[in-house]
């Protein structure tokens, strides 16, 4: 029986060296593709190039592969991979998500109808629009609301409206955004309540359709808008057991409504007075560089859980370490270009602080949220408390100075 898996990434992910590192560990054989055109793969080293974006022809890339490179499982990496694989897996008969649960991960529009045919509740959402007249939609909805694009991810595009002015706004606001990525001028987005509360997320694991929580992690840092841009996460949370009881079972629920099975989840969640709401949930695991905040067992990682279920092993030390630990993904605080930074060597000394990883790479264009998608870096931190780990994330961010120049722009 083979041990070999196929990784779908992107070719800007951080996420390939994890699985690697991973993988030489537990002695799988990895093969990669990326969504690239076939003809750069040997460039990037990897076993396939493909066009994500065509996944009849890359299903049909991938099995004619496995005729003669036989595969135990397809795992996605990002986001962008999740349907293909659930497709490819299928088409082989290997262990996945239904395409339609992968489909209902990725778009938040069917996130959100199967969620509410599913008996989970959800706020009150719209279909909308590049087409449609905003006034039109203002009358429609409840403020506060939420702007979302259906398929982006990282908060990139998401924004609060307390009016209709507002609204008018972020509708416009993302319609730039959209309209750089695709030029169709139709294209859909969701509207819906904004949910009040307290933000966690919950990275888990599901098995035949049982979810096994690993970590639940508190986003301390206020998430009210008009912007939703992530930055601190410590585990454990000091949430009340009950309320992180009705966290899991909320997951699950969800999960079941979606179809999802088997593999990692990320879901991010609110909790307020009626109970905890589903954000959104993923089919994947935790984005960025954030999965080194866990560890398991004796001393496994993440990555280590997710390939050994998809190899057959099992989900053995499947329990998160005691000690508190967390990461701060470094917000980039206005657009230019990064000239310097200052104050690493600082920010690593603060006790408690494992590592500093700035990961924009200099003289290149910093683009904040809602049109960027991505952070200046990571700080991480590991100690007894989430408590003492929150507040040794925030002292070494303090430490740190960033040199931004506006970038030059030419009138025509």
């Amino acid at each position: 029986m083979t041990n070999r898996i196929l990784l779908l990434l992107t070719a800007h992910t951080y996420r390939a060296a994890p699985f690697l590192a991973a993988a030489e560990r537990l002695g799988i054989e990895i093969v990669t593709a990326v969504d690239l055109p076939p003809q750069l793969a040997a460039q990037w080293q990897v076993t396939l190039g493909l066009d994500y974006r065509d996944p009849d022809t890359a299903v049909a890339a991938i099995t004619a592969y496995a005729r003669s490179h036989p595969l135990a499982a397809i795992l996605a990496v990002d986001d962008s991979g999740t349907l293909l694989a659930a497709r490819a897996a299928a088409a082989l008969g290997l262990p996945h998500n239904y395409p339609a649960a992968a489909q209902a991960a990725r778009n938040k529009l069917v996130m959100r109808q199967m969620l509410h045919t599913g008996g989970v509740p959800v706020p009150a959402f719209h279909a909308c629009t590049l087409a449609d007249d905003p006034a039109h939609i203002a009358a429609q909805v409840r403020f506060p609301c939420v702007v979302k694009p259906l398929e982006l991810s990282g908060s990139r595009g998401v924004m609060r409206a307390n009016n209709a002015q507002e609204l008018a706004a972020a509708i416009e606001r993302l319609r730039r955004i959209l309209l750089r990525l695709n030029p169709q001028p139709d294209q859909p987005f969701l509207v819906e309540d904004y949910i009040p509360g307290v933000e966690v997320a919950l990275e888990g694991m599901l098995d035949n359709g049982e979810l096994h929580p690993l970590a639940l992690f508190d986003k301390p840092d206020p998430l009210e808008g008009p912007f939703f841009e992530e930055t601190i996460y410590v585990t454990p949370s000091r949430l009340p057991t009950a309320v992180q009881q009705a966290i899991f079972a909320r997951t699950a629920q969800a999960a079941a409504a979606l179809g999802l099975r088997t593999g990692p989840i990320h879901a991010e969640l609110r909790v307020n007075d009626d109970g905890a709401w589903l954000v959104e949930m993923a089919g994947r695991s935790i984005g960025g560089l954030c999965s080194r905040t866990l560890r398991f067992g004796v001393d496994a990682s993440l990555e280590e859980l997710i390939l050994r279920q998809a190899a057959g092993l099992g989900l053995a030390n499947a329990v998160r370490q005691e000690t508190a630990s967390g990461v701060m993904m470094i917000p980039i605080p206005e657009a230019g270009l990064l000239r310097a930074v200052a104050g690493e060597e600082a920010a690593a000394a603060v006790p408690l602080i494992e590592s500093v990883e700035i990961t924009a790479p200099l003289h290149n264009p910093l683009v904040p949220l809602p049109e960027g998608e991505s952070y200046l870096g990571f700080i991480f931190a590991r100690g007894e408390s989430a408590t003492a780990v929150e507040a040794a994330l925030r002292a070494a961010h303090q430490q740190l100075h960033f040199t931004i120049s506006p970038m030059l722009t030419i009138n025509s």
